[in-house]
């Protein structure tokens, strides 16, 4: 019998707690998303993340006390997490969202997905994209999407030109006005796209149509009919077993398009981070026996990238209402687990994201205890390298996952499961 009926699993896009071992060789010395928030924004209005055991984590990683955070709370002795939490590292090579996610589900990522962040992208492939697409390129850089239609909405609509640019992510992204170009012309561009960049010297994880309306500046808007072109999985999934189990498998948010559709059988696309969460609060409500998985991307688009530690806090304490909510409609054999899948330190230079380690926090109204993953498998094992070893992959959630509804997981996975402690 499964101990869970049903998973819910809720990413919070770039929210990582601390520079991993090997963040110098991604250029992250010091990187620290949640800490630096905390000390530039805070204190923060997180109640429920506080109760789950947001801080305690924290305080795990970095030490006692406030670790050294201007507006960290001092520790609250008499108070015990109702969550069960650790933090992860990533095994896989890479800081991307669609690199974490994947490692999440059991696929380990070897070669990093390129990115064109300081020269914009090769001429070769621009060239060909021009004469495929008949319209001149304008763009090649990284950039904002509200800034690059600023700069060349109006040439791109009165010249018949095209945007193309990227971001520190590995993308390649087109804009297109609905109104004189059309979403089915954006989208045939973008497969184009997609299609040349399936080779090796110019493979970007995902290809991104920005469709906006407004016919000059200062009325451009992007419009929720973003679509993305993602690389498909490099391997099966626990998502692909799940759904072959004849299992739920609901993606909300970014999830269809990170995986391509593979192992999902319901998808919802979001607005914003706040309608993410109120989405899987109404997937909550109704029946379903299988995995709920939610990336909010707010959080790493809108702040993150954009420098904004302001942002991102009111981004967390907007979340974390949302949570309180979610928290009073789970059912007792309902399992929620939050995490990330990278970092995106605010504070720090530059725009890209950042290699940290991620946030793990469990809750089930059936758990007895909170407190210390790494602490009670301590415990239960007698060996603190058996709770080091298994917390190494993000791959952890997605064992663990399968190992409830009792699925093996796809050959070649990376991943153990916490099966002892939850």
């Amino acid at each position: 019998m499964n101990k869970y009926n049903r998973v819910f699993v809720v990413v919070l896009d770039s929210l990582g707690v601390g520079a991993m071992p090997d963040a110098a060789a991604f250029g992250d010395t010091g990187a620290d998303t949640f800490g630096h928030i905390v000390s530039a924004a805070g204190p923060l209005d997180i109640p429920n993340l506080e109760k789950l055991g947001l801080y305690d984590l924290y305080r795990e990683l970095h030490g006692t006390g406030t670790c050294g955070i201007s507006h960290f709370p001092d520790r609250k002795t008499d108070r015990k997490p109702a969550g069960r939490y650790t933090y992860l590292s990533e095994a896989s090579n890479g800081k991307d969202t669609m690199t974490g996610h994947w490692e999440m589900m059991g696929i380990l990522t070897t070669k990093p997905f390129i990115t064109f962040t300081e020269h914009g992208f090769p001429k070769e492939l621009i060239d060909e994209l021009e004469k495929r697409c008949g319209r001149r390129i304008v763009g090649n850089k990284s950039a904002s999407g509200t800034e690059i239609l600023e700069e060349l909405g109006e040439e791109e609509i009165n010249n018949g030109a095209l945007i193309v640019y990227t971001s520190a992510d590995s993308v390649l992204q087109i804009c297109g006005n609905e109104e004189t170009m059309g979403l089915d012309t954006l989208y045939h561009y973008c497969e184009i796209a997609r299609e040349l960049t399936m080779k090796d010297e110019w493979r970007v994880g995902r290809v991104i149509a920005r469709p906006y309306t407004g016919l000059k500046k200062g009325e451009f808007k992007r419009t929720a009919n973003r679509h993305d072109y993602a690389l498909p999985p490099t391997g099966r999934t626990v998502l692909d077993a799940m759904k072959d189990a004849g299992l739920d498998v609901i993606g909300i948010g970014k999830i269809h398009d990170i995986f391509c559709g593979q192992g999902i059988t319901e998808s919802f696309h979001s607005d914003s981070s706040v309608h993410g969460m109120e989405q899987t609060i109404d997937v909550c409500g109704r029946e379903f026996k299988g995995l709920c998985f939610t990336n909010l991307v707010d959080f790493d688009a809108l702040w993150g990238h954009r420098r904004d530690p302001g942002g991102y806090a009111r981004e967390i304490e907007r979340f974390d209402e949302k949570l309180g909510i979610l928290l009073e409609w789970l059912r007792d054999d309902d399992l929620l687990i939050l995490t990330a899948d990278h970092g995106n330190d605010p504070t720090y230079t530059g725009t890209d994201h950042t290699r940290e380690y991620v946030p793990f926090i469990a809750y089930s109204k059936r758990l007895d205890k909170g407190g210390s993953l790494r602490d009670m498998l301590k415990s239960a094992r007698g060996s603190a390298a058996a709770a080091q070893d298994l917390f190494a992959s993000f791959g952890m959630i997605g064992a663990t996952i399968a190992e409830n509804f009792g699925l093996a997981m796809p050959e070649g996975s990376v991943g153990r499961p916490a099966d002892d402690l939850l």
